[in-house]
Parts: structure tokens; sequence; C-alpha cells
């Protein structure tokens, strides 16, 4: 079975998906005001308003998350993170190298989720 996405259920589409752009460097798509969706080479990541889900009673709560990161692998992380540091309110791991050698720098969206960068050693 393909993997299809993962979907964020937030109050402020508008603002997850312009943070997910600035992230990302891509454009979202908005097929509705809604629904945001960003599709990469490996994982589409949406965005979308709580009206999408209300269908499911209360089983998807805004901003109430804290078991997923949402990852993105890049380049070079510190110079990723140094682009992106002056709009981050909450940062959560500078630029590290891990243990296993990936090098990862963690933050929070504005919905609160974690947010992991992250490269893999060479080699």
């Amino acid at each position: 079975m393909p993997f299809a996405s993962i979907r964020i259920i937030t109050d402020d589409v508008d603002r997850l998906a312009a943070f997910y752009e600035r992230v990302t460097g891509l454009t979202a798509a908005r097929p509705a005001p809604v629904f945001a969706q960003f599709t990469g080479a490996g994982a589409t990541l949406a965005i979308a308003s709580p009206a999408t889900v209300s269908m499911l009673g209360g089983a998807a709560s805004p901003a109430s998350n804290r078991s997923i990161i949402v990852e993105f692998e890049v380049e070079d992380v510190d110079a990723e993170f140094a682009r992106l540091e002056p709009d981050l309110a909450a940062v959560v791991l500078r630029p590290s190298t891990m243990p296993w050698g990936n090098r990862s720098a963690l933050f929070r969206d504005p919905d609160g989720n974690l947010v992991n960068l992250f490269s893999r050693p060479e080699g």
C-alpha cells in the first residue's frame, strides 16, 4: 500500500501553510481555503482546517500533538537552520550531530508540532 500523506489539522491554515512554505521553499497547492498541500519527492504534507474532519467528531484536535515529528532531509542542516532561525518561535535543538551520525536541528511550528531538519552522514 503506497504512503499518501500526513495531514496536520490547524485552526489557521494560512499561517501554518506560510510557515511550511518558508521551511520547504515550496508554494502550497490550495485547492480550497480550508486546505493546503505540499508534495515533494518523498511524501506529502497536508494542512487542513477542522472543517475537513468535522464528521469525525473530536477525533482530531488542532495544536494538541506531542507525538509526531515532521522531518525534512536537507543537504546542510546548519545553513537551513541559520536561514530559518530568525522566524522560529521555539527552537528545541540547535544543529547537532546525533549518536547515529545524522545532523539534526529541531524546532516547533506555529501549532507546536516538532519539525526536524536532518542530513545523513556522508559515506
